[in-house]
Parts: C-alpha cells; structure tokens; sequence
C-alpha cells in the first residue's frame, strides 16, 4: 500500500454524492494514463470516502447509485479515472515543462515564420513565449492550446500554421524505401505509378518539416528524387 503521509486526494461528485479516495499521484495518473497497475500500488487505505479528512466513509448505497457496484477498487478505479487527481506542487510543475516542450515542438512543425515561410528555431519559440507570458494549462491537451500561444506570439514575432503541398518524383528503385518517407509526413493528394517506374506524388506536410523532408528523402533515394513546393497554405 501507498505511504499515507504521501498520499493525495483523488475527488469526483456523481449522482448527488461526493467520492474521495487517498492516493499516489504518480500511480494514479499512470492509471488514468493507462497502465495496468494493481490498486494496492494506487491506494493508500483501500477504502473510499465521502470526507477522506474526516475519515467519513461512502455508504455501499451511494456508491451503488453512482457506480453500480459497492466494489471498492472499482469504485476507486473510476474516481482516478475520471475524478480530479491532486498533484504535489513538484508534480504539477513538472508536467507543466513536459507540456512545454511539447507546445514549442509543436509550434516548430506546424508554425512558420510568416515572411519566409521556414520554421522558426525552438529557442526562438521559447523565448518568446517567456516574453509574451505565455500560461501553460497543464490540465488541458497541448493541442488545444495552440492557437491561444499563436495569439499571444504573433505581436512579439512573425508567425502562421502552414501547410505545404510538395511535388515528388521519385527513381524507380527507391519507390519502396521512398513511399514509406512520404506516408509518414502527411496524407499523400496524389500518388501515380509511370509506366517507367517512376513514383510521381503530392504530399500534404506541416511547413516547419520541409527541411527534414527533403534531407529524409534524399537519404534514402541518394539524391536522385525532384521535389518542389506546389502550395503553401
């Protein structure tokens, strides 16, 4: 079982009644994460609670209407599920980089420089989120956050989301290793066997990527590949 001086509230209301149960927050988000871990590595005192302070423990009643089973671990399960898991200060700061990096990755792929159309350097990206002051929510997806750190950028820095449209001919004898290059940066618009072998595509790729497809697609067909941009929109 998880140290109980260590432990922290997982919470969730559901159906009039209010559910808490004592646990590790880096197991509990495993779980939530979906790792398969036993409950007596997740919980602290295998009990579920409607005061954990209190001691005040969930009737079987309460947890059949909420839940439909007086299972405790289940019960447990479905509050670290879908519950709020607390996190230490430690934690809370610790996704808050994860997320971080992955927002100035993200950016980096899908952002250009609204001038010249090249990705801007990820330590460009994170300089100037630190002087836009840039929040981070760490409890909601990097994803949906992206359009706000455009915003906030676009005063401190030339930026856009852009897509690109290359125009690929490819030798027939790296059409294998080739086409899996080209699977990989985006969805294929256009793909057309010649009759020479030849391999003729348009790939849809995010704009910050147009260099590493280039230097991919030239490692595998040892330079003999045209490519050209099409569009960039």
């Amino acid at each position: 079982m998880v140290d109980t001086s260590k432990a922290v509230i997982a919470r969730i209301t559901s159906h009039g009644h209010h559910f808490e149960v004592l646990v590790d927050s880096e197991n509990a988000l495993a779980v939530r994460q979906g790792r398969e871990m036993g409950m007596h590595d997740v919980l602290a005192v295998m009990k579920v609670f409607t005061d954990s302070r209190k001691g005040l423990e969930a009737s079987p009643k309460a947890m059949e209407e909420a839940f439909g089973t007086t299972d405790t671990q289940e019960v447990a399960l479905a509050i670290i599920k879908k519950g709020d898991i607390q996190l230490t200060q430690e934690h809370r700061q610790r996704i808050r980089e994860q997320k971080m990096r992955q927002l100035i990755n993200l950016l980096h792929i899908n952002a250009v420089d609204a001038k010249t159309h090249l990705p801007h350097p990820m330590q460009r990206i994170e300089a100037a989120l630190a002087e836009a002051k840039f929040h981070l929510d760490e409890n909601k997806p990097v994803e949906a956050q992206l359009h706000d750190a455009i915003d906030r950028l676009r005063p401190i820095m030339p930026i856009r989301f852009e897509v690109k449209e290359m125009n690929v001919k490819i030798s027939p004898q790296y059409t294998g290793k080739a086409y899996g290059v080209l699977k990989k940066f985006g969805p294929l618009l256009r793909e057309e066997w010649q009759n020479n072998g030849y391999l003729h595509a348009v790939v849809e790729i995010p704009g910050g990527l147009e260099t590493d497809f280039y230097e991919q697609l030239n490692a595998v067909c040892h330079g003999e590949v045209e490519v050209s941009v099409l569009k960039a929109k």
